[in-house]
Formats: structure tokens, sequence, C-alpha cells
């Protein structure tokens, strides 16, 4: 099976929270209310260097991920 690179995720008991949820390596789910990053898995093959220019990128595509979903949300 083929999945996203992302998915959007919410829950009605964290009302004021909008979660974005990475599939890809390193997995890992980016609450957008602040930007929060919790890690599904540890990233065992990149130093923190490494790891934090690649996280920054990630959120970077995530908010942009967000974006266009709203967008097409209000297209409909």
């Amino acid at each position: 099976m083929e999945l996203p690179k992302f998915l959007l995720g919410d829950n009605t008991d964290f009302q004021e929270d909008i979660f974005i949820i990475h599939l890809d390596y390193p997995r890992f789910i980016i609450n957008l209310k602040d930007d929060e990053v919790e890690f599904i898995e540890e990233a065992e093959d990149l130093d923190e260097g490494e790891l934090n220019a690649e996280m920054e990128g990630l959120i970077v595509l995530a908010n942009e991920f967000y974006d266009r979903e709203m967008e097409r949300y209000e297209k409909e």
C-alpha cells in the first residue's frame, strides 16, 4: 500500500489542536497550534544537527500541506 507523506488529524478531545502526521522517515506528529513535535520513531541514522535541519524543512512542508488542504476544503 502506498501511503501519503502527510495526514491531517483532529480529535474532539483536543478541539483547539491541529495535527499533521508525517508518515515518511522520520515519522512524527506535529501540532500546528504550537509547533510541538512528537516523534513516532527515533531518527537513528541522523545526528542532532542533521535532524534539526531535516525537521526545519519538514515543518515547513507540513504547514504548506495544511494550507493546501484547507484551500481544497474551502473550494468544495
